[in-house]
């Protein structure tokens, strides 16, 4: 066993102290008068004593503690070493039968050792965060309860950037109280009087993702100039840049908890395994074969319309990678020559369709026609080229627009469903499974995007409506979903995701706006008017489905009804449309075949 200096000379200084306690306790027993004879006894012992506590303290590690950074979990792996020391002495003492040996003293020993050598690391570490105090910091309040601030300063402790000075809480009755000699200084409502009287220009959130505090911490935080922080989430501990304290995002006020997923279950599907993502390069698709590659799978084969797009994952995944293998094919889903050849020379085991257009104004006008090819026929080509290829699972992504379409790329999402199902009953080795789920926070075309494009430019925020509601879950975590229900379907059945509680989009303007540190005396919000095609609010479910729960907290099963289309008669008629067939007669084809389509419904 090898020892650095630094560990020598602490644990010669713990036995120092611990040769101190074996002479404290003599001085206790005996009044403070150690007899002479017994000063002989506790000199011919001594050795023991120092012997013993060196085995307790090397047999529990206590040797290899950092003092600047000793807590409740260090002080008990020291009293377990002590313990022990003390139990070593004991048997030698006792074996060696010296006469008259005061017993007592076996008992008083380890507990003045234990209070010398505990109260060295305690000043060693105050004097250490004294130090570090004196080099400075920035000035930081906390935003939360005592019980979420703990979290916080023990994440802030050893920080020479972040100087804790006071607390802002939610609970009356721990106004006035400290925590780590940081006292509370006032409610959240508080906030910017607290920061003035302390000369601070930053506040560290600690309360959860989602808390009220947070969201009216950040209405206070912008009107006060005040820049708002919170703690990494779990997902970000492991990347360098996140060691410290991060400016708050809109993730953080939507509360979104983390997904648990069947780890185990996961890995078995994708390890060494062929995975085919289609669409890889969007939002969505490029989350998915990050989310994948975590999982030690043996190819993956990502494919991709957009040359730019399979590109920068290309870059993004050698290097985050370097080990896995990786094919990368600029190919359009509309082509199915093209997609066989590809699924026949890698033969996928699973594959994620998340090819689609998905933007519903572009959709609704000018490119219906569009929107039934890619989504609907390229579907089906996928479909049908994972089962030819002999894949084991097909996992389609969907939307919740296509529930009561009232747009045409609602719709053809809905459609390319049912065709879905409808090569399910056809192809029974592969497991085909579509997967619904609402908006994604900061995937291209989405409203987040958007609005943070206007308020760089100083406004005005665009909203259609100030009733309009949207469902929100962040990429990452619609991903794992989808990965989950790739994990857990059986053919033929549409999942759907707990998409949480429904956010009014100019709430969301809202949070962007402060969260820029900007308000809307600044940054004014305007409304528009629902555009074609949207409507007030969307559903995860159609009006003649139900749900079952599954295993999964955040999936249920849709459980749909009717006739699934013929698909040569699909195929046909698209392929016959044309280049720009008559709008009307699209609706109404597309009506025809998706029953619960009512084009321009409003609420």
């Amino acid at each position: 066993m090898r020892f650095s200096r630094t560990a020598l000379t602490l644990l010669a200084l713990d036995l120092g102290l611990g040769l101190l306690a074996w002479w404290g306790a003599f001085w206790l027993r005996f009044n403070l008068d150690i007899p002479d004879e017994f000063e002989q006894l506790a000199l011919l012992a001594s050795p023991w004593c120092v012997i013993g506590l060196a085995l307790g303290l090397v047999v529990t590690r206590v040797d290899r503690q950092v003092w600047t950074f000793i807590g409740l979990s260090e002080l008990r792996q020291l009293g377990t070493g002590v313990l022990l020391g003390a139990v070593f002495t004991a048997v030698a003492v006792l074996m060696l039968r010296i006469p008259n040996f005061p017993r007592s003293v076996l008992l008083l020993q380890p507990l003045l050792a234990l209070l010398l050598l505990g109260a060295a690391r305690a000043a060693w570490r105050t004097l250490a965060e004294r130090r570090l105090q004196g080099l400075g910091g920035q000035p930081v309040v906390i935003v939360g309860s005592l019980q979420d601030a703990a979290g916080a300063l023990r994440a802030l402790k050893g920080s020479q950037k972040w100087r804790p000075v006071g607390i802002v809480s939610p609970i009356a009755q721990e106004r006035g109280r400290s925590l780590q000699n940081v006292r509370v200084l006032g409610s959240v409502a508080q906030l910017p009087d607290v920061c003035a009287a302390a000369g601070v220009q930053a506040a560290l959130v600690a309360s959860p993702p989602g808390a009220a505090e947070r969201r009216e911490a950040l209405l206070l935080a912008a009107d006060a100039r005040i820049t708002l922080l919170t703690l990494p989430r779990p997902d970000q501990w492991l990347q360098a840049e996140s060691t410290g304290p991060r400016k708050i995002e809109l993730e953080d006020l939507l509360g979104r908890s983390p997904v648990a997923l069947d780890v185990a279950g996961l890995a078995e599907l994708f390890s060494g395994q062929v995975v085919l993502v289609t669409g890889a390069g969007g939002s969505i698709g490029s989350e998915l074969c990050r989310q994948v590659a975590r999982f030690g799978v043996g190819r993956l084969v990502c494919v991709d319309v957009s040359e730019y797009n399979i590109y920068q994952l290309e870059q993004e995944l050698r290097q985050a990678h370097p080990q896995m293998q990786g094919a990368y094919y600029t190919a359009n889903v509309r082509e199915p020559d093209r997609l066989r050849a590809i699924f026949q020379r890698h033969r996928p085991a699973v594959v994620f369709h998340a090819a689609a257009y998905k933007h519903v104004p572009l959709m609704e006008q000018h490119n219906e026609i569009e929107a039934l090819r890619t989504n609907v026929l390229g579907t089906l080509h996928a479909a049908r080229a994972a089962a030819e290829s002999g894949a084991r699972r097909f996992v389609m992504i969907s939307t919740d627009k296509a529930v009561n379409p009232t747009n045409v790329m609602g719709a053809s999402k809905r459609l390319a469903e049912l065709l879905v199902q409808a090569v399910a009953l056809r192809e029974p080795r592969t497991q085909f499974v579509s997967v619904r789920f609402g908006n994604v926070l900061g995937s291209s075309g989405s409203v987040v995007p958007l609005f943070s494009t206007q308020i760089a430019r100083g406004g005005p925020v665009t909203v259609t409506h100030p009733d309009i509601v949207r469902y929100f879950m962040t990429i990452p975590e619609a991903a794992q979903l989808v990965l989950q229900a790739g994990l857990m379907g059986r053919s033929g059945q549409i999942f759907v995701l707990d998409m949480g509680e429904p956010v009014k989009i100019v709430e969301l303007a809202r949070m962007l706006i402060r969260l820029s540190g900007k308000t809307e005396q600044e940054v004014p919000i305007s409304y528009t008017g629902l555009r074609p095609g949207e409507k007030l609010y969307e559903e995860l479910l159609a009006d003649d489905e139900t749900t079952e729960p599954t295993p999964h907290a955040k999936l249920r099963i849709a459980k749909t009804s009717g006739p699934l289309p013929d698909i040569m008669e699909v195929v046909r008629w698209i392929e016959e449309a044309g280049a720009q067939p008559a709008a009307e007669a699209l609706r109404a084809w597309l009506r025809s075949h998706v029953p619960e389509y009512e084009a321009q419904r409003s609420s």
